[in-house]
């Protein structure tokens, strides 16, 4: 075997030896690009279903719910061009099944009594984590300016009417055991926080709520009389636990816009 065969032969190698290892670091980074494209997916399927499963019923519109599943069905369709082992069928599903009890108007989410600082500042972090996630569809296209206006203004509200929450189950509280003070120092807390959302017409509303109940128990305090009835208090209660889903408000706070 002459040198120019050997000096061949070498270069052969070389260049087999290359193509193996250009081969084998392609083939390492599409797994690699995979596996993020997986983890990221199923992350934003996590995050999108988290909210939607954990936020209680009376934060949720009927709007953010269907995007909340959109984003789920979205993730799920990627999912399944990826072809994981993740059970992306039986949550595709779920989906579909939640999409069309939210469409019907038969999907139940319960509601929870935000009584404890706790639970507003988790209710807070979900909240927030919806903004961020309508935020981000905004940014990326995939809701328009308008869609992704209402929705933020819909949740930076009811961001403070969280804490407002947990100020009225207090002065409620108070009310019941006849410390009228403290129950008119709570809702004077609860108004402070429903101001926070400056041009609001249902904040707005709250607040003048608020404002006529101190009125009520400052009268009470000056009279001397018992405060108002279970059933008052009762009727007071129930509006403002379903404001935020009147019918008759959100029309008029539609036309007036």
């Amino acid at each position: 075997m002459n040198t120019v065969t050997i000096v061949l032969l070498l270069l052969a190698v070389v260049a087999i030896s290359i193509i193996i290892v250009v081969f084998s670091q392609m083939r390492e980074r599409a797994r690699i690009e995979k596996a993020r494209r997986i983890t990221a997916l199923e992350d934003a399927y996590n995050r999108a279903y988290r909210i939607y499963d954990e936020l209680p019923g009376q934060y949720l519109t009927r709007d953010l719910k269907l995007l909340l599943l959109h984003r789920m069905e979205e993730a799920c369709q990627h999912l399944q061009q990826e072809q994981t082992e993740l059970p992306v069928k039986e949550w595709l599903a779920k989906v579909n099944e939640n999409k069309q009890k939210v469409i019907d108007g038969t999907d139940e989410q319960p509601k929870v009594i935000i009584d404890s600082p706790e639970k507003s500042n988790y209710v807070k972090e979900l909240l927030q984590n919806l903004f961020k996630l309508v935020e981000s569809l905004h940014k990326s296209g995939k809701i328009n300016a308008a869609t992704a206006r209402a929705n933020l203004r819909h949740v930076l509200f009811t961001i403070h009417k969280t804490h407002a929450d947990l100020f009225v189950f207090q002065a409620r509280d108070h009310v019941r055991q006849g410390q009228l003070r403290k129950a008119i120092h709570a809702y004077h807390l609860a108004a402070t926080e429903m101001g926070k959302s400056q041009g609001n017409d249902m904040a707005a509303r709250a607040v003048a709520g608020f404002k006529e109940r101190i009125h009520e128990l400052e009268q009470e305090l000056a009279s001397g009389e018992k405060p108002h009835s279970v059933e008052h208090q009762s009727q007071l209660d129930k509006q403002w636990d379903t404001f935020l889903h009147d019918d008759d408000w959100k029309k008029k706070a539609d036309y007036d816009h």
